[in-house]
């Protein structure tokens, strides 16, 4: 399974998003994508206890470990590779978390436009 080249919004090399707990499509610690990744992970966010709520409500529970999987389950201030189309659906509700820059994998633009990302920046350049 072919990874698309790891590249962040900046046509830079993309960073690591978090290996604590591990997160990416392919759990490499990055958000890097291929055609298989339905959902586009390619948005590395810090998640707050607002945006893990109406994630739970919209159906998806990311505060809630599931071992089985290996996941430790999210807290505040953790950084996640969150599917693009989620992000733009939790922005539209003001409910978005920020965003890491150089750790969002470029294909992140097919979905989301780069000026409403700079709005929810952490790490401008």
């Amino acid at each position: 399974m072919d990874m698309d080249d790891s590249i962040n919004v900046y046509g830079e090399v993309l960073q690591s998003c978090s290996e604590e707990p591990m997160t990416g499509f392919f759990r490499d610690g990055c958000c890097n994508t291929n055609e298989q990744d339905g959902g586009s992970h390619t948005v590395c966010v810090e998640v707050t206890d607002e945006f893990l709520e109406y994630s739970r409500f919209r159906g998806n529970d990311l505060s809630t470990a599931m071992p089985e999987f290996g996941f430790p389950g999210l807290q505040a201030g953790d950084r996640w590779c969150l599917c693009a189309a989620r992000w733009l659906e939790a922005q539209e509700q003001d409910m978005a978390p920020r965003v890491f820059m150089q750790r969002t994998h470029i294909k992140a633009l097919d979905i989301i436009p780069m000026e409403l990302l700079r709005k929810f920046a952490v790490d401008l350049n």
